[in-house]
C-alpha cells in the first residue's frame, strides 16, 4: 500500500534590502576598544528555610548547605544571611544613600550606591500603558494604602511607571512622605491607549459605529514586546545589588497572540533570575464578571455570540490568555501571581513574608560551557526537619569571541534549539500566505533588523558587514518540515544611510495547511550579538471558506530580482519583487502597494463592463473618493466569466478619508492556481501624516461572498533621506 505523504519544501530564494521605516530600538554603535577582560560569573541562590511548624530558621551556617547543579556538587564560595525582620540591624544600616537612592538612575556599569544589607527592596512597577482610568486609580490607591499603613522600617521602595515611555519616578527610599507624594502625582490620564485591539473578526465585538472590525494583531505584538523590554531594562539596574529584590508588577495583563516574539518572555525571566529579582504580578482588573451581552458601559455585540454563550467563552479565554504571561513571569522568577481578587493588599503582605529572612548562597559553576542551556539547581541542608524554598535553576551565559568557525556554526544550531533564545539584536518578523493548490501554500516570511544594530567595518571604500541567518519550521511545534541557513554580505557606501533604515531579509516556505511554529536566529558577525524570533503560524484550509482569499501584503518598495529562481514566490512578477512592509509605516512621498489573491471565483452570466485590474489609484480624487481621469472601461467580457470587485478605503475613526474607485476583475490572472491577482498602487502624498485604518473591500459579485480586512497604517512626517538601495 502506498501511503500519501504531505509535501514540504523550502524556497531557497531570498533577498536582503534596506528600506526606510520607523527606527526600532535604534542606538549608536561605537568602535570597540582593544582590551583584555577576565570574567567570572557568580551565581546567587536565595534559600528560605522553614521548620515543621512553618517558622523561619535563622541559625544555619555555610557548612550546613550542599548545592548541586545538574546533579554535580558545587563549592559555595559566598554566604550571607539577610535578616530583614531584625529592625535594629535595619535601622543601623540606614544611610544617606538609602534615602537619596541613586541605583535605578545610575548607568549600567556604575557601582551600587545603596547600602541594602538587611533591607527589603521593593520596586512598584505601574504599567499604565493599557490601563483604564479606574484601573489606574485602583492600583495607586492600593500602593498608597500599603505605604501609609503596612510599610515597615526595613522597607526600601522605588516607583517606576510605563506609559509612552518608562520613567523612574522615585528611586529606592524609606521616606513615606516622598512616596505618598509621588503616588499622588499619578492620575487617571496616565494611560496611553496601548491596549490590545481586535484581530479582524467582528463576531462578538462591541458595536462602535464602524461597519467592520480592525485587525490590530501587529500592534498587539509590539505592545507585548515593549512591556517585556521595559521589565528587562529594569533588571539590568537591579542586578547591581546581591540582595533579593521584589518587583510588584501592576498590570491588566500581557496578551501574546498572533505573530508574537515568544523569545522576549523567556529573555525577561532569565534576566530577572540573573539579577536576583522575584516578580509578583498583580492583575489590577480584579474579579471580573462576563455577562453574555457585554458590560454595561459597552455597546451591543455583533453577531450571535451573545445568544450562544460564545461571547462569555471568548471573554474568559481572552482573560486567561492575558494572565498567562503574568503567571509565567512570576512562577519562573520565584514570585507569585495574584489574579481574580479585589483584595489588592495581599501582594504586599506576601512580599514582606517571602523576604523576611533568607540565605544567599553564591557559587561559580564548574561547567565552563557557555551554551545558554537551563541548569537545574538543588540545595540540601544537613537537618532533615527543615523545608527549603529556592529557585529551580538558571540559564547559562553565551560566549562568541573565542569560537572557531565550526563552533560558531554549532552556536547557531544550539541557539535554534535553545530553550532561552537571545535577544541582543532586535528582530521582528511578518508572514503572509498564498495558495499554490488545494493542499499546498506558499508562506512568505520577512525578517527585519534595525540597521543601527549592525556594526560595519570599512574595506575597499565601502562599509561591510555580514550576518548569519538560520531558521526552522516545525509542524505542530514538533516535527521539522523546513529549514533555512544563509550568510548575507552587506556592502554600502555610507553606514549613516543604513543606520536610519531597516535591513530586511525575505524568504518563503511551501507548506500544507495546518499549525506551525517558526523560529529564526540572526547573528551579526562583528561582535557576535544574536537576535531570535519565534511565532506560531496558522495556514488555513480555504476549501470551505466562503471567499477564498490570500493574505493582504502592504509594501512601499518594489525591487528587481536578479539571477535567482523565484517562480514559487507569488510576490515576484515581471522580474520585480514586492517587499512586504511589516511595520505598516510609510512616508508621504512613498507609494502604498497592495497585493492579494482571490481563488476559485464563481462564474456568472453577462457581467457589466469593468475597470482593469491593477489600476493606479490616487487619493487626490473628489470628495466621494472617485479617481480623476480614470481610464475608459473595457468592452463587456464574454459570458460565464467571473466578477470580483475590490477597492481601498482610508478611515480615521468613523470618518472615511479616502476611497479608491472600484476595480473589477473578469478573468483569472493565474490559471494554474485558479487565482485572481490584485495589485494596487496608491500614492500617499495627498494624505496628511497620522494613523489611519486601511480597509480592503473584496466582493465576489457572482457568489455573493465578501471580505473586508483592515490594517493600521501610519504615515509619518516626511524627512529628507537618501533613496533606498538593494544591498549586495
Amino acid at each position: 500500500m502506498q501511503l500519501r505523504r504531505k509535501t514540504f519544501s523550502v524556497i531557497a530564494t531570498a533577498m536582503l534590502l534596506s528600506q526606510a521605516a520607523a527606527p526600532v530600538l535604534a542606538q549608536q554603535m561605537g568602535q570597540a576598544e582593544s582590551r583584555i577582560q577576565v570574567m567570572s560569573e557568580l551565581v546567587l541562590v536565595n534559600v528560605v528555610a522553614h521548620d515543621k511548624k512553618g517558622n523561619l530558621v535563622r541559625d544555619l551556617k555555610k557548612g550546613d548547605f550542599t548545592l548541586f547543579e545538574d546533579g554535580k556538587k558545587q563549592e559555595v564560595s559566598t554566604f550571607d544571611f539577610e535578616n530583614v525582620d531584625d529592625l535594629g540591624a535595619a535601622e543601623a544600616t540606614v544611610s544617606g544613600t538609602a534615602e537619596q537612592g541613586a541605583l535605578l538612575r545610575s548607568g549600567k556599569k556604575a557601582p551600587a550606591s545603596l547600602d541594602a544589607r538587611d533591607r527589603r527592596l521593593i520596586l512598584l512597577f505601574f504599567d499604565f500603558s493599557a490601563m483604564e482610568p479606574e484601573q489606574i486609580d485602583r492600583s495607586v490607591e492600593a500602593a498608597k494604602k500599603f505605604v501609609g499603613t503596612k510599610m515597615q522600617p526595613a522597607d526600601l521602595i522605588a516607583l517606576v511607571s510605563l506609559a509612552t515611555n518608562m520613567h523612574v519616578d522615585l528611586d529606592f527610599t524609606d521616606d513615606k512622605p516622598k512616596l505618598l507624594a509621588a503616588l499622588t502625582a499619578y492620575n487617571s490620564g496616565q494611560g496611553q491607549g496601548f491596549e490590545n485591539g481586535s484581530t479582524g473578526s467582528a463576531e462578538g465585538t462591541a458595536e462602535t459605529s464602524g461597519a467592520f472590525s480592525a485587525d490590530d494583531t501587529d500592534f498587539n505584538t509590539f505592545n507585548a514586546d515593549r512591556k517585556l523590554l521595559a521589565l528587562q531594562s529594569l533588571m539590568q539596574a537591579l542586578g547591581k545589588l546581591p540582595q533579593k529584590k521584589s518587583l510588584i508588577y501592576f498590570s491588566n495583563g500581557i496578551t501574546q497572540s498572533g505573530a508574537d516574539n515568544q523569545s522576549a518572555l523567556r529573555a525577561t525571566t532569565a534576566a530577572a533570575v540573573k539579577a536576583n529579582v522575584s516578580i509578583y504580578s498583580m492583575d489590577i482588573r480584579g474579579l471580573q464578571a462576563f455577562p453574555p451581552g457585554g458590560e454595561a458601559q459597552s455597546a451591543s455585540l455583533h453577531g450571535q455570540s451573545a445568544y450562544s454563550g460564545a461571547a462569555v467563552l471568548n471573554d474568559l479565554n481572552g482573560n486567561a490568555a492575558s494572565q498567562d504571561s503574568l503567571a509565567t513571569l512570576s512562577s519562573d522568577t520565584g514570585g507569585k501571581a495574584f489574579f481574580d481578587s479585589n483584595d489588592f493588599g495581599t501582594v504586599f503582605s506576601q512580599v514582606q513574608r517571602d523576604s523576611s529572612a533568607y540565605y544567599v548562597l553564591g557559587f561559580t559553576s564548574n561547567n565552563p560551557l557557555k551554551d545558554g542551556r537551563f541548569r537545574r539547581l538543588r540545595v540540601q541542608v544537613n537537618r532533615s526537619d527543615l523545608k527549603l524554598d529556592f529557585r529551580a535553576g538558571y540559564y547559562a551565559g553565551r560566549d562568541f569571541e573565542h569560537l572557531n568557525r565550526a563552533d560558531r556554526e554549532q552556536q547557531l544550531e544550539d541557539e535554534l534549539a535553545a530553550q532561552l533564545p537571545r535577544v541582543d539584536v532586535p528582530l521582528y518578523a511578518g508572514t503572509a500566505f498564498f495558495r499554490k493548490d488545494d493542499s499546498h501554500y506558499y508562506l512568505s516570511v520577512s525578517l527585519v533588523v534595525p540597521g543601527s544594530q549592525i556594526p560595519f567595518v570599512t574595506e575597499k571604500e565601502k562599509d561591510n558587514a555580514t550576518i548569519d541567518i538560520i531558521g526552522e519550521v516545525r509542524e505542530g511545534g514538533k516535527f521539522p518540515v523546513g529549514q533555512l541557513r544563509n550568510t548575507v554580505k552587506l556592502a554600502v557606501d555610507s553606514t549613516q544611510q543604513i543606520r536610519r533604515k531597516n535591513v530586511q531579509y525575505n524568504t518563503g516556505f511551501v507548506l500544507a495547511p495546518g499549525s506551525y511554529h517558526l523560529k529564526f536566529v540572526v547573528r551579526e558577525n562583528q561582535t557576535g550579538r544574536i537576535g531570535s524570533f519565534e511565532t506560531d503560524v496558522q495556514i488555513p484550509d480555504l476549501r470551505k471558506a466562503p471567499l477564498k482569499m490570500s493574505s493582504v501584503v502592504l509594501s512601499s518598495l518594489r525591487a528587481p530580482v536578479t539571477g535567482k529562481k523565484t517562480g514559487a514566490n507569488p510576490l515576484v512578477r515581471d522580474q520585480m519583487e514586492l517587499v512586504p512592509n511589516i511595520t505598516h509605516v510609510f512616508a508621504p512621498d512613498q507609494h502604498l502597494y497592495l497585493q492579494f489573491e482571490v481563488y476559485d471565483a464563481a462564474k456568472g452570466k453577462n457581467p457589466a463592463p469593468a475597470a482593469p485590474v491593477g489600476q493606479k489609484a490616487s487619493p487626490d480624487g473628489d470628495q466621494n473618493g472617485a479617481v480623476k481621469d480614470a481610464p475608459p472601461p473595457k468592452p463587456a467580457p464574454a459570458k460565464d466569466s467571473i466578477r470580483v470587485f475590490t477597492s481601498i478605503e482610508f478611515l480615521r475613526g468613523a470618518t472615511k478619508i479616502y476611497e479608491s474607485k472600484p476595480v473589477v476583475a473578469n478573468e483569472v490572472t493565474a490559471p494554474d492556481r485558479k487565482a485572481v491577482i490584485f495589485q494596487m498602487d496608491l500614492p500617499l502624498q495627498a494624505l496628511k501624516p497620522g494613523l489611519y485604518l486601511c480597509q480592503v473591500n473584496v466582493i465576489d459579485d457572482v457568489a455573493g461572498s465578501f471580505s473586508f480586512p483592515r490594517f493600521p497604517l501610519l504615515i509619518r512626517d516626511s524627512a529628507p533621506s537618501a533613496p533606498n538601495k538593494a544591498a549586495d
